[in-house]
Protein backbone atom coordinates (compact mmCIF):
# COMPACT_ATOMS: atom_id res chain seq x y z
CA UNK A 1 0.00 0.00 0.00
CA UNK A 2 0.95 3.64 -0.56
CA UNK A 3 3.70 4.79 2.35
CA UNK A 4 4.89 8.47 3.02
CA UNK A 5 6.98 9.99 0.47
CA UNK A 6 10.51 9.52 0.88
CA UNK A 7 13.83 11.30 -0.17
CA UNK A 8 14.68 8.31 -2.26
CA UNK A 9 14.19 8.79 -6.46
CA UNK A 10 11.59 6.93 -7.67
CA UNK A 11 11.12 4.11 -9.99
CA UNK A 12 7.94 3.61 -11.03
CA UNK A 13 7.34 0.27 -12.97
CA UNK A 14 3.34 -0.10 -14.15
CA UNK A 15 1.86 -4.00 -14.54
CA UNK A 16 -1.71 -2.78 -13.72
CA UNK A 17 -3.07 -6.69 -14.57
CA UNK A 18 -4.14 -10.01 -13.33
CA UNK A 19 -1.61 -12.05 -11.05
CA UNK A 20 -0.30 -14.21 -13.64
CA UNK A 21 0.48 -11.17 -15.60
CA UNK A 22 2.60 -9.96 -12.40
CA UNK A 23 4.14 -13.32 -12.46
CA UNK A 24 5.18 -13.23 -15.50
CA UNK A 25 7.07 -9.57 -15.04
CA UNK A 26 9.21 -11.02 -12.07
CA UNK A 27 12.48 -11.42 -13.81
CA UNK A 28 12.04 -8.06 -15.55
CA UNK A 29 11.25 -6.20 -11.81
CA UNK A 30 14.11 -8.39 -10.35
CA UNK A 31 16.35 -6.41 -13.18
CA UNK A 32 14.76 -3.00 -12.48
CA UNK A 33 15.73 -4.06 -8.51
CA UNK A 34 19.33 -4.83 -9.57
CA UNK A 35 19.94 -1.89 -11.89
CA UNK A 36 18.52 0.65 -9.61
CA UNK A 37 19.60 -0.64 -6.16
CA UNK A 38 19.42 3.33 -4.39
CA UNK A 39 15.92 4.31 -5.97
CA UNK A 40 12.46 3.20 -4.21
CA UNK A 41 10.96 0.55 -6.51
CA UNK A 42 6.87 1.21 -6.63
CA UNK A 43 5.32 -1.28 -8.50
CA UNK A 44 1.47 0.42 -10.18
CA UNK A 45 -1.09 -2.17 -10.04
CA UNK A 46 -4.36 -3.83 -8.12
CA UNK A 47 -4.29 -3.41 -4.59
CA UNK A 48 -5.10 -7.18 -4.52
CA UNK A 49 -1.54 -7.78 -5.76
CA UNK A 50 0.45 -6.50 -2.75
CA UNK A 51 0.88 -9.24 -1.02
CA UNK A 52 2.67 -10.83 -3.92
CA UNK A 53 4.60 -8.13 -4.67
CA UNK A 54 6.19 -8.25 -0.72
CA UNK A 55 6.91 -12.24 -1.94
CA UNK A 56 8.99 -10.86 -5.19
CA UNK A 57 11.56 -9.18 -3.02
CA UNK A 58 12.96 -5.46 -3.48
CA UNK A 59 9.31 -3.74 -4.01
CA UNK A 60 9.12 -0.42 -1.92
CA UNK A 61 5.69 -0.31 -2.53
CA UNK A 62 2.41 -0.83 -4.80
CA UNK A 63 0.52 2.11 -5.61
CA UNK A 64 -3.14 1.15 -6.47
CA UNK A 65 -4.93 0.72 -9.90
CA UNK A 66 -7.89 -0.03 -11.20
CA UNK A 67 -8.89 -2.09 -14.26
CA UNK A 68 -9.09 1.52 -16.10
CA UNK A 69 -5.18 1.63 -15.81
CA UNK A 70 -5.90 4.92 -13.43
CA UNK A 71 -5.02 5.29 -9.93
CA UNK A 72 -7.68 7.33 -7.53
CA UNK A 73 -4.88 9.60 -6.12
CA UNK A 74 -1.79 11.02 -7.53
CA UNK A 75 0.90 8.63 -7.62
CA UNK A 76 4.55 10.08 -6.15
CA UNK A 77 6.58 11.87 -9.49
CA UNK A 78 8.97 8.87 -10.59
CA UNK A 79 12.40 9.61 -11.64
CA UNK A 80 12.44 6.98 -13.75
CA UNK A 81 8.95 5.23 -15.40
CA UNK A 82 8.81 1.64 -16.95
CA UNK A 83 5.71 0.36 -18.97
CA UNK A 84 5.61 -3.00 -17.90
CA UNK A 85 1.93 -2.82 -19.30
CA UNK A 86 1.98 -2.88 -22.93
CA UNK A 87 2.74 -1.05 -25.93
CA UNK A 88 1.13 1.82 -25.08
CA UNK A 89 -0.25 4.75 -26.27
CA UNK A 90 -3.07 4.74 -23.39
CA UNK A 91 -0.43 2.86 -20.96
CA UNK A 92 2.56 5.25 -21.82
CA UNK A 93 0.06 8.78 -21.73
CA UNK A 94 -0.49 7.51 -18.01
CA UNK A 95 2.98 7.36 -16.96
CA UNK A 96 4.12 10.36 -19.31
CA UNK A 97 1.82 12.40 -16.28
CA UNK A 98 4.69 11.51 -13.94
CA UNK A 99 6.97 13.92 -16.01
CA UNK A 100 9.35 11.10 -15.43
CA UNK A 101 13.47 12.00 -16.16
CA UNK A 102 13.71 8.75 -17.94
CA UNK A 103 11.58 6.72 -19.70
CA UNK A 104 11.19 2.77 -20.48
CA UNK A 105 8.95 1.03 -22.75
CA UNK A 106 8.42 -0.22 -26.05
CA UNK A 107 8.60 2.27 -29.10
CA UNK A 108 5.97 4.77 -29.46
CA UNK A 109 5.54 8.53 -30.13
CA UNK A 110 7.62 10.32 -27.42
CA UNK A 111 8.91 7.31 -25.82
CA UNK A 112 12.02 5.60 -27.36
CA UNK A 113 12.86 2.01 -27.34
CA UNK A 114 12.28 -1.12 -29.57
CA UNK A 115 9.21 -2.25 -31.89
CA UNK A 116 6.84 -4.58 -30.27
CA UNK A 117 7.43 -7.82 -31.28
CA UNK A 118 4.19 -10.40 -31.71
CA UNK A 119 4.89 -14.07 -30.61
CA UNK A 120 7.40 -13.59 -27.82
CA UNK A 121 7.08 -15.39 -24.47
CA UNK A 122 5.93 -12.82 -21.69
CA UNK A 123 8.74 -13.38 -19.78
CA UNK A 124 10.98 -12.94 -22.37
CA UNK A 125 9.18 -9.78 -23.99
CA UNK A 126 9.74 -8.05 -21.01
CA UNK A 127 13.56 -9.10 -20.44
CA UNK A 128 14.21 -7.96 -23.88
CA UNK A 129 12.62 -4.18 -23.45
CA UNK A 130 15.27 -4.06 -20.57
CA UNK A 131 17.73 -5.52 -22.43
CA UNK A 132 16.81 -2.99 -25.56
CA UNK A 133 17.50 -0.40 -22.69
CA UNK A 134 21.10 -2.02 -21.72
CA UNK A 135 19.77 -3.19 -18.29
CA UNK A 136 20.42 -6.80 -17.86
CA UNK A 137 17.21 -9.20 -17.34
CA UNK A 138 17.23 -13.28 -16.82
CA UNK A 139 13.41 -14.60 -17.78
CA UNK A 140 14.53 -17.45 -15.28
CA UNK A 141 14.94 -15.30 -12.57
CA UNK A 142 10.94 -16.44 -11.97
CA UNK A 143 11.08 -17.30 -8.09
CA UNK A 144 9.03 -16.27 -5.07
CA UNK A 145 10.04 -16.15 -1.63
CA UNK A 146 8.64 -18.68 0.64
CA UNK A 147 4.75 -17.60 1.41
CA UNK A 148 4.54 -19.87 4.85
CA UNK A 149 3.03 -23.02 5.59
CA UNK A 150 -0.28 -23.94 4.18
CA UNK A 151 -2.77 -26.11 6.43
CA UNK A 152 -2.97 -28.51 3.00
CA UNK A 153 0.31 -30.13 2.36
CA UNK A 154 0.72 -32.26 -0.22
CA UNK A 155 -2.65 -31.62 -1.41
CA UNK A 156 -3.46 -32.18 -5.47
CA UNK A 157 -4.73 -28.71 -6.05
CA UNK A 158 -7.53 -28.21 -9.05
CA UNK A 159 -7.99 -24.89 -10.03
CA UNK A 160 -10.86 -25.17 -12.71
CA UNK A 161 -11.63 -21.31 -12.59
CA UNK A 162 -10.26 -18.83 -15.40
CA UNK A 163 -11.20 -15.05 -15.79
CA UNK A 164 -13.01 -15.85 -19.05
CA UNK A 165 -15.07 -18.44 -20.55
CA UNK A 166 -12.82 -19.68 -23.16
CA UNK A 167 -10.49 -20.76 -20.59
CA UNK A 168 -12.54 -23.02 -18.85
CA UNK A 169 -12.40 -26.95 -19.22
CA UNK A 170 -15.38 -28.22 -18.98
CA UNK A 171 -16.56 -28.90 -15.36
CA UNK A 172 -17.67 -32.92 -16.41
CA UNK A 173 -13.89 -33.42 -17.25
CA UNK A 174 -12.52 -31.39 -14.27
CA UNK A 175 -14.59 -33.45 -12.11
CA UNK A 176 -13.78 -37.01 -13.50
CA UNK A 177 -10.48 -36.23 -12.86
CA UNK A 178 -10.58 -35.34 -9.21
CA UNK A 179 -12.40 -38.62 -8.94
CA UNK A 180 -9.78 -40.23 -10.05
CA UNK A 181 -6.97 -38.64 -8.22
CA UNK A 182 -9.12 -39.16 -5.09
CA UNK A 183 -9.56 -42.81 -5.53
CA UNK A 184 -5.53 -43.15 -6.24
CA UNK A 185 -5.81 -41.58 -2.53
CA UNK A 186 -4.62 -38.26 -3.12
CA UNK A 187 -6.02 -34.99 -0.99
CA UNK A 188 -7.65 -33.41 -3.53
CA UNK A 189 -8.48 -30.14 -2.96
CA UNK A 190 -10.53 -27.59 -5.25
CA UNK A 191 -9.40 -23.40 -5.38
CA UNK A 192 -11.38 -20.76 -7.08
CA UNK A 193 -12.93 -16.91 -6.32
CA UNK A 194 -15.42 -16.19 -4.39
CA UNK A 195 -17.59 -16.22 -7.88
CA UNK A 196 -16.78 -19.29 -8.48
CA UNK A 197 -17.56 -21.13 -5.43
CA UNK A 198 -20.89 -22.77 -6.86
CA UNK A 199 -18.90 -23.82 -9.88
CA UNK A 200 -15.93 -25.76 -7.71
CA UNK A 201 -18.99 -26.98 -5.10
CA UNK A 202 -20.51 -28.56 -8.41
CA UNK A 203 -17.13 -29.99 -9.20
CA UNK A 204 -16.35 -31.01 -6.00
CA UNK A 205 -19.83 -33.27 -5.73
CA UNK A 206 -19.61 -35.04 -9.11
CA UNK A 207 -16.37 -36.14 -8.03
CA UNK A 208 -17.75 -37.33 -4.88
CA UNK A 209 -15.54 -35.16 -3.11
CA UNK A 210 -15.64 -33.99 0.99
CA UNK A 211 -17.08 -30.34 1.22
CA UNK A 212 -13.99 -29.56 3.00
CA UNK A 213 -12.37 -29.75 0.07
CA UNK A 214 -13.69 -26.93 -1.66
CA UNK A 215 -11.35 -23.81 -0.64
CA UNK A 216 -13.18 -21.46 -3.82
CA UNK A 217 -13.42 -18.18 -2.29
CA UNK A 218 -11.95 -19.32 1.67
CA UNK A 219 -8.34 -18.17 0.84
CA UNK A 220 -6.74 -15.00 0.22
CA UNK A 221 -3.68 -14.59 -2.60
CA UNK A 222 -0.87 -15.42 0.04
CA UNK A 223 -3.24 -18.64 1.34
CA UNK A 224 -3.04 -19.73 -2.39
CA UNK A 225 0.56 -18.87 -2.63
CA UNK A 226 1.13 -21.24 0.51
CA UNK A 227 -1.09 -23.91 -0.86
CA UNK A 228 0.80 -23.93 -4.45
CA UNK A 229 4.52 -24.41 -2.66
CA UNK A 230 3.12 -26.52 -0.40
CA UNK A 231 1.63 -29.00 -3.45
CA UNK A 232 1.98 -32.13 -4.38
CA UNK A 233 0.65 -31.22 -7.93
CA UNK A 234 -1.65 -28.40 -9.38
CA UNK A 235 -3.79 -28.93 -11.91
CA UNK A 236 -4.86 -25.74 -13.72
CA UNK A 237 -5.82 -24.25 -16.68
CA UNK A 238 -3.43 -21.45 -17.97
CA UNK A 239 -4.09 -18.57 -14.95
CA UNK A 240 -2.67 -16.97 -12.18
CA UNK A 241 -2.08 -20.19 -9.77
CA UNK A 242 -0.19 -22.20 -12.98
CA UNK A 243 2.23 -19.14 -12.66
CA UNK A 244 2.37 -19.74 -9.21
CA UNK A 245 3.40 -23.23 -9.88
CA UNK A 246 6.19 -22.32 -11.93
CA UNK A 247 7.32 -19.65 -9.23
CA UNK A 248 7.86 -22.67 -6.91
CA UNK A 249 8.67 -25.09 -9.52
CA UNK A 250 5.53 -27.34 -8.13
CA UNK A 251 5.11 -30.22 -10.44
CA UNK A 252 2.00 -29.22 -12.35
CA UNK A 253 -0.06 -30.52 -15.30
CA UNK A 254 -1.29 -26.96 -17.15
CA UNK A 255 -4.35 -26.94 -19.67
CA UNK A 256 -3.76 -24.47 -22.75
CA UNK A 257 -6.33 -22.63 -25.23
CA UNK A 258 -6.68 -20.16 -26.44
CA UNK A 259 -3.46 -18.45 -25.13
CA UNK A 260 -0.48 -20.28 -26.92
CA UNK A 261 1.94 -22.33 -24.75
CA UNK A 262 4.57 -20.49 -26.69
CA UNK A 263 3.63 -17.44 -25.46
CA UNK A 264 2.43 -18.11 -21.89
CA UNK A 265 3.56 -21.57 -21.00
CA UNK A 266 5.92 -23.39 -18.05
CA UNK A 267 9.94 -22.44 -18.06
CA UNK A 268 11.32 -25.33 -19.90
CA UNK A 269 13.00 -28.18 -17.66
CA UNK A 270 10.42 -27.24 -14.59
CA UNK A 271 8.37 -30.35 -13.52
CA UNK A 272 5.49 -29.30 -15.42
CA UNK A 273 3.34 -30.63 -18.46
CA UNK A 274 1.59 -28.22 -21.00
CA UNK A 275 -1.08 -29.79 -22.82
CA UNK A 276 -3.37 -28.29 -25.63
CA UNK A 277 -4.46 -29.25 -29.15
CA UNK A 278 -4.02 -28.60 -32.99
CA UNK A 279 -7.58 -27.65 -33.05
CA UNK A 280 -8.10 -23.74 -34.19
CA UNK A 281 -7.72 -21.25 -31.73
CA UNK A 282 -10.74 -18.62 -31.10
CA UNK A 283 -11.43 -15.85 -29.51
CA UNK A 284 -9.38 -15.36 -25.95
CA UNK A 285 -11.94 -13.26 -24.48
CA UNK A 286 -15.19 -15.72 -25.42
CA UNK A 287 -17.82 -17.18 -23.35
CA UNK A 288 -17.46 -20.92 -24.32
CA UNK A 289 -14.45 -22.75 -24.05
CA UNK A 290 -12.17 -22.80 -26.98
CA UNK A 291 -11.42 -25.49 -29.47
CA UNK A 292 -7.80 -25.93 -28.31
CA UNK A 293 -8.80 -26.17 -24.94
CA UNK A 294 -11.53 -28.86 -26.02
CA UNK A 295 -9.19 -30.49 -27.56
CA UNK A 296 -7.73 -31.91 -24.13
CA UNK A 297 -9.35 -35.13 -23.27
CA UNK A 298 -9.89 -36.51 -19.07
CA UNK A 299 -7.34 -39.19 -20.27
CA UNK A 300 -4.60 -36.64 -21.53
CA UNK A 301 -4.58 -34.92 -18.03
CA UNK A 302 -4.71 -38.28 -16.10
CA UNK A 303 -1.87 -39.46 -18.08
CA UNK A 304 0.27 -36.56 -17.35
CA UNK A 305 -0.87 -36.21 -13.64
CA UNK A 306 0.20 -39.39 -12.94
CA UNK A 307 3.33 -39.27 -14.85
CA UNK A 308 4.49 -36.40 -12.28
CA UNK A 309 3.24 -37.76 -9.68
CA UNK A 310 5.50 -41.30 -9.83
CA UNK A 311 8.41 -39.09 -10.30
CA UNK A 312 7.55 -36.61 -7.09
CA UNK A 313 7.37 -40.19 -4.86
Amino acid sequence: MPQAASDEPVLLALRALHLGDLLAAVPALRALRRAWPAHRLVLAAPAGLAPIAELIGGIGEVWPTGEDLLWSVAPPGADIAVNLHGKGPRSHRLLDRLSPRQRIGYAAPGWSGPRWQEGLHERDRWCALLRAHSIAADPGDLRLCPPGASGRPGAVVLNPGATYGSRRWPLPRFSAVAAALAKAGYDVVVTGTAAERDRTRALAELAGLPESSVLAGRTGVLDIAALVADARLVISTDSGIAHLSYAYATPSVVLFGPAPISEWGPPEGGPHRALTSSHPRGDPFADTTDPALLGVSITDVIVAADELLRVSR
